[in-house]
């Protein structure tokens, strides 16, 4: 699904500005580009413009909630006829939380604070 696990272009949708500048330190410390969106309608204007690799996209952000902005995403997808991965990025990881993400079109959860073992595991799980 993601064809290199290096110089990936992210798009990061968290409303957190904490969060938001140690996420950009961790990735580009592994090699990635980050670009930031402060909410999901600001995410979902930043992905029609921009072609990412990978989408990490918090939960719980106002304006636009990261489940509806991938359900748009999806959509615009569907009429293009591409597919981007969409990591949800939350501190609610229970069980229930995992399905709802899955079944509204995200491919998997990464639960915050951020490691960076996590998310290399979840990408060799996605490259499979």
């Amino acid at each position: 699904m993601i064809s290199t696990k290096k110089n990936m272009s992210i798009l990061l949708v968290e409303d957190n500005v904490l969060n938001q500048r140690l996420m950009t330190i961790n990735l580009t410390g592994l090699g990635h580009k980050v670009t930031i969106a402060n909410n999901g309608l600001e995410g979902v204007a930043l992905y029609k413009n921009q072609p990412f690799d990978l989408i990490l996209m918090d939960i719980m952000m106002p304006v636009m909630d990261g489940i509806e902005a991938t359900k748009v995403i999806r959509e615009i997808e569907n009429q293009e006829k591409k597919y981007t991965p969409i990591i949800a990025f939350t501190a609610n990881t229970l069980n229930n939380d995992y399905h709802t993400c899955k079944n509204n079109g995200m491919d998997h959860l990464l639960e915050k604070p951020f490691s960076v073992s996590k998310f290399t595991q979840i990408l060799e799980e996605l490259d499979n």
